[in-house]
C-alpha cells in the first residue's frame, strides 16, 4: 500500500495573491481565512491577497500568512478527498508548525497565534543584530561546512544535493560568498531576508517562544511529524517543545527528513502551500518521486485528480 506524506511550505515562499483564487472560488477557503483574522485581530488576509510586498515580506506577516495557505490548502484537499489517508507530515521551518497542526498537534488557533508571535520574536532579533544569509550552489556538504568554520557562519538549511543556505552576520556572509565561489560554488547569492534566521543571531527569539509553547496545549500526533532538528519523527510533547525552540537556531535538515520518509516506504508527496521549492528540492533528492502540490485553484483541481485516477487504479 502507498504511503502518502504531507509536506509544507517554509518562510520565503510568500508572493502577493497567495490564497486569493481559493478564497474566491471556495466557501469553506473563505470561512477560514475570516477565521484567521478574528483569531489574530487583523487582515492578514488581505496583506496575502494585495500586498503591498513590502507588509507580506515582513517575518511577522509571512510566517502567519504562509500558515493560513498552507492550511487552507491541505482542509481544501481533505474536503475534496475525503478519504485521502496520509502518514506522515513535515514542514520547511515555519512549515513544522503547519505540519503539526496537520497531525492535530496544534489547534488551527493555537497554530496561527504561535507563528504570528514567532515571526514578531524573530523580526525582534533580527532588528537587534546584523545578520544575513546566502545560497550556496553547486558545493557539497563537507567543503561548505568547512568555508563556514573558516569565515565564522553556519550551514542553515541542508535542503537538496547541491543547495546549501549559509547563515551569520552580514559581513562573514559576504566573506563566506567569495570563498565559496573561490571553492568552485556554481552560485553564491546573498538572499534577501531580514536577518539571519537558523543561526545563533536568532537565539533572542527562543526564550520568549519557549514561554508561549509552555502555555499552549499540544494533543498526541495522530501521525510522524518529522523534525527539522532530528530529521525524525517527534517523540512526544516535551519534545516537541525543545525542538521548536532549538529549531530557532538549528540547522534545517530537510534532504536528511526526506530520505528518512522515503527509506520508510513513502512513495508520494504533496507539497501544500504558496510555491514549489519543496517539490523542486525532491527532485534533486530522488528524482523518480512522484510529486503533487496545492497552491491554488488549478494545482488543486490537477492533484485532485491525479490522485483519484490513482484511487481507481488501485481498485481495478
Amino acid at each position: 500500500m502507498s504511503k502518502t506524506a504531507l509536506l509544507f511550505a517554509g518562510q520565503g515562499a510568500q508572493v502577493v495573491g497567495m490564497g486569493k483564487n481559493l478564497n474566491a472560488g471556495f466557501p469553506s477557503a473563505k470561512i477560514w481565512f475570516d477565521r484567521a483574522n478574528a483569531t489574530l485581530g487583523y487582515d492578514l488576509a488581505a496583506i496575502c491577497f494585495g500586498g503591498p510586498d513590502s507588509d507580506l515580506t515582513k517575518t511577522e506577516h509571512a510566517q502567519p500568512g504562509i500558515f493560513l495557505v498552507s492550511w487552507v490548502a491541505f482542509q481544501l484537499l481533505i474536503e475534496r478527498l475525503p478519504g485521502l489517508s496520509f502518514q506522515a507530515t513535515a514542514g520547511l521551518s515555519l512549515g513544522e508548525f503547519t505540519a503539526l497542526s496537520a497531525a492535530n498537534v496544534l489547534s488551527f488557533e493555537d497554530g496561527l497565534k504561535l507563528v504570528r508571535q514567532r515571526g514578531c520574536f524573530m523580526q525582534e532579533a533580527c532588528e537587534a543584530t546584523s545578520g544575513s544569509m546566502a545560497a550556496i550552489m553547486g558545493l557539497d556538504e563537507a567543503v561548505t561546512r568547512q568555508l563556514c568554520m573558516e569565515t565564522g557562519v553556519v550551514l542553515a538549511n541542508l535542503n537538496c544535493p547541491g543547495q546549501l543556505v549559509i547563515s551569520g552576520e552580514t559581513d562573514k556572509i559576504l566573506e563566506a560568498c567569495e570563498l565559496a565561489r573561490a571553492k568552485g560554488a556554481r552560485r553564491a547569492l546573498p538572499l534577501p531576508v531580514a536577518g539571519a534566521y537558523h543561526s545563533p543571531l536568532m537565539a533572542g527569539a527562543q526564550a520568549q517562544l519557549k514561554t508561549e509553547l509552555e502555555n499552549i496545549t499540544l494533543n498526541p500526533a495522530q501521525v510522524s511529524v518529522v523534525s527539522n532538528v532530528t530529521a525524525r519523527p517527534h517523540e512526544n510533547s516535551e519534545a516537541i517543545r525543545a525542538r521548536l525552540v532549538e529549531q530557532v537556531t538549528a540547522s534545517v535538515r530537510w534532504e536528511e527528513s526526506m530520505r528518512y520518509l522515503l527509506a520508510q516506504g513513502f512513495t508520494r508527496f504533496i507539497e501544500l502551500g504558496p510555491g514549489t521549492a519543496l517539490s523542486g528540492f525532491m527532485k534533486r533528492i530522488d528524482k523518480n518521486v512522484p510529486m503533487l502540490n496545492v497552491a491554488d485553484a488549478a494545482s488543486l483541481e490537477n492533484t485532485v485528480r491525479s490522485l483519484g485516477a490513482l484511487k481507481e487504479s488501485a481498485q481495478a
